[in-house]
């Protein structure tokens, strides 16, 4: 049976591979190599195009919780991360290069998974199985067709990237090498501000000019991608609690600074970094003389500038299934950050949830749901309960799962989502097994 998938993002990579696997015949049209939208840069798929960090490998936290639980479904999307990571203290940063080939050539040589380069601007939805998987910057065309399948449902925030210099424009004499995380190594290159230097650099941020929005364009940002200069405009108090937070970034003589600004590393050769926290949408001049203030930088060479970008995403609750399958349409699935997941591995996670549904859906079959007490199971359920009016992006975290361990036993998070996840697999086992013959 052929499945069709329109998007080869991360969600459509996952979902491919996870269909192909069991056999389907998968048809995955990607159009970037014709035409690229305005962020991406390579012609390789599952590209990173905000940061290059899955973020925390930590099982006390929801996102390393997550992607365990992705582990016990044979993620490529982790499978890719591990095998490309780079330094990053506890986070699971890649190589942005290395990860979208390893996931390209995965994808390429996968006997089950033809690649069309084509965009796609029409679903044939009485005869086709389809997945789609665009992503937040879906093309014009392919917006138009989805509008036709689920009505005018759709929703948008504003989402932002970080700079990405070269190493080799820093100067090592002004700044050091530190964690949050206690490490004797840290991996991250930080620049330290004292009180004066903070409130100079924030003042520079508050009259930087910006790229002005469109007009009918109301600023909804997604809070975990705010612009800096949006927050320096909010409150010192919010950097000084978040992306300059000085917690834990001891300087080598004993000394903590007031603020801190940090650079994480984006390549395996370790020749470029970007700027943790620091998304932005100053324009390109303004960028390269206002982050040139900090210490350090003096002599900045931006490799690339940190952009803004409208992200579209559908109201899921309101038009998908417990399989992610459209209610009204049933051969038409959706996946990745257009259902409203927020996230490169939230995106990755539900290509693998819509590939249960689908092959469920074959099956004729219910897909059983799936625990709240799992993270993977929390976000899905967020993202599809009917309860909710309008969606608001949603990123993994501890509060929107279900708390029903014994921590006095000394239960976790973590320990409670894996024997969740264990019995969810053994009741969907029929479908997990389930091979095309």
């Amino acid at each position: 049976m052929k499945i069709k998938i329109i998007g080869a993002g991360l969600a459509g990579c996952e979902a491919a591979y996870q269909l192909a696997e069991h056999g389907f015949e998968v048809e995955l049209y990607e159009c970037k190599t014709i035409t690229k939208n305005p962020i991406q840069k390579l012609d390789a798929f599952a590209e990173l195009v905000c940061s290059n960090t899955l973020r925390s490998k930590s099982l006390k936290n929801a996102v390393g919780i997550l992607k365990a639980e992705m582990q016990m479904f044979n993620s490529l999307i982790i499978q890719a991360a591990y095998a490309t990571c780079i330094p990053s203290d506890d986070a699971l940063a890649v190589d942005r290069e290395q990860f979208a080939n390893y996931i390209t050539t995965q994808i390429q040589n996968h006997p089950k998974i033809n690649i069309i380069n084509k965009e796609v601007d029409f679903v044939d939805d009485v005869h086709d199985l389809t997945l789609i998987t665009t992503g937040p910057l879906t093309s014009e065309a392919m917006k138009k067709e989805i509008e036709r399948l689920i009505g005018k449902q759709k929703l948008f925030y504003l989402d932002a990237s970080a700079p990405i210099i070269e190493k080799n424009s820093i100067d090592f004499s002004q700044v050091y090498k530190a964690s949050r995380h206690n490490q004797k190594q840290g991996d991250y290159i930080c620049l330290p501000l004292n009180e004066t230097e903070f409130n100079h650099f924030v003042e520079a941020l508050q009259n930087a000019e910006t790229v002005q929005t469109k007009e009918f364009e109301k600023e909804i940002y997604f809070k975990g991608c705010q612009p800096i200069e949006v927050m320096a405009k909010e409150s010192k108090k919010i950097l000084l609690n978040g992306p300059m937070s000085p917690n834990h970034l001891i300087k080598p003589d004993g000394s903590t600074p007031y603020a801190v600004v940090q650079l994480r590393q984006d390549d395996a050769i370790d020749s470029l970094y970007n700027f943790v926290g620091f998304q932005t949408n100053l324009k390109w001049p303004e960028q390269q003389r206002v982050l040139s203030t900090l210490p350090g930088l003096a002599n900045l060479k931006i490799v690339r500038y940190g952009v803004m970008h409208k992200n579209y995403y559908i109201n899921s609750p309101k038009i998908l299934n417990n399989k992610l399958q459209v209610m009204r349409r049933k051969n038409v699935f959706f996946a990745g950050q257009i259902t409203g997941v927020e996230g490169y591995v939230e995106s990755s996670v539900s290509g693998i949830i819509a590939s249960l549904g689908i092959i469920a859906s074959v099956m004729h079959q219910k897909l059983p749901k799936m625990s709240s007490s799992t993270v993977m199971g929390a976000l899905h359920n967020y993202v599809t309960n009917e309860k909710i009016k309008q969606l608001k992006p949603m990123k993994a975290n501890l509060g929107i799962m279900k708390k029903d361990f014994n921590e006095a036993l000394g239960e976790s998070y973590y320990s409670k989502s894996q024997d969740e996840m264990k019995k969810y697999l053994n009741s969907i086992k029929n479908i997990i097994e389930f091979k095309i013959k």
